[in-house]
């Protein structure tokens, strides 16, 4: 029996259910991804022989866990029941009953973009703030604010659907049917979007010569564009930073958090990315000019801040994280 406390997480996502074991400072062991079949029962058998192949990776048993959480892209109850994730076909699902019930363990359940930033708040950026707001920038735009330990979820649980503020009145459709959203300018999935659009204009430019060499576009392919001075990628990554950082500037001014930290696969530019939007922030902030301002820096935790988020629910139950 292992006499410290370790956690089971699971990042649920519509395409894989990423597990891991974490123990009380976010250090992983037993990670293993799987594909998300269809179907809430598949999905919950799923999770669950994931969670046992990990521990037995690990060479652990059920009795080494304290409790699983899981982290779910959609809208959830406080009590763990999945009132609506449309990528996963769950509808009022009593997601952690079911599991618990399955694993033998206490089950949380939280939107993936709470747990990325509980994970972040806990040992990652934020572990020395008093507040931190998260933003993940993947095929949307995510995330999750902590202050003092507790996590703002609303009313409904729907609280800091960061993606979809409207920063373009107006403009493009989006998935949840508002035109304009944050996440249709400054996702990852609005970056390739442009640099599609920048190549379709500009057959001839290095950045299409890089997207062919490459087999197509992706998150990256804008910025090896620049890296080989094409001007024109340029002027498409300045206006997709002006539209990270409209909407990031109105986030900060409405929380105030100590900091906001940016995860997702984009975040690897780091100061590339954060430089430019930083400057943004620091001219049109409300609180431009006051001793005390939000600190944008890049989150830590990577790819496996959902993980390490979820596994870390259980960790302050009933003191904290609640």
């Amino acid at each position: 029996m292992n006499d410290r406390k370790l956690y089971l997480g699971v990042d649920l996502g519509g395409t894989n259910i990423a597990v891991g074991i974490s123990d009380a400072g976010g250090n992983l062991s037993g990670k293993l991804s799987r594909p998300t079949p269809r179907g809430t029962g598949s999905i919950i058998s799923a999770i669950a022989g994931a969670c046992e192949q990990s521990l037995a990776d690990a060479g652990l048993s059920v009795s080494d866990i304290d409790s699983l959480g899981v982290g779910v892209p959609g809208t959830i109850y406080p009590e763990g029941v999945v009132s609506y994730a449309c990528n996963l076909g769950m509808k009022n699902v009593q997601l952690a009953k079911l599991l618990s019930e399955r694993m033998g363990l206490p089950v949380f359940v939280e939107n993936d973009g709470n747990c990325a930033a509980v994970g972040e708040y806990l040992v990652g950026c934020g572990r020395d703030a008093k507040s931190l707001l998260c933003v993940t920038i993947g095929t949307g735009v995510g995330g999750g604010f902590v202050e003092n330990g507790r996590l703002f979820r609303g009313a409904n649980g729907c609280g800091v659907e960061l993606g979809h503020m409207v920063i373009e009145y107006g403009g493009r459709l989006c998935a949840c049917s508002r035109r304009g959203c944050f996440e249709t300018y400054a996702s990852a999935t609005a970056l390739i979007r442009d640099c599609c659009e920048y190549i379709d204009s500009a057959p001839n430019s290095q950045c299409a010569a890089i997207a062919a060499e490459r087999g197509g576009v992706d998150g990256r392919t804008i910025f090896l564009a620049m890296d080989a001075g094409d001007s024109g990628a340029g002027r498409v990554f300045g206006r997709y930073a002006s539209y990270l950082a409209c909407g990031l500037t109105n986030l900060v001014n409405i929380f105030q958090p100590e900091l906001i930290c940016i995860g997702g696969g984009i975040s690897a530019q780091g100061e590339r990315l954060l430089a430019p939007v930083r400057a943004i922030l620091a001219e049109e902030g409300y609180a431009r000019d006051c001793d005390v301002r939000a600190e944008l820096v890049r989150a830590r935790l990577g790819n496996d801040a959902g993980i390490i988020g979820a596994a870390l629910l259980g960790r302050l139950k009933g003191e904290e994280i609640q």
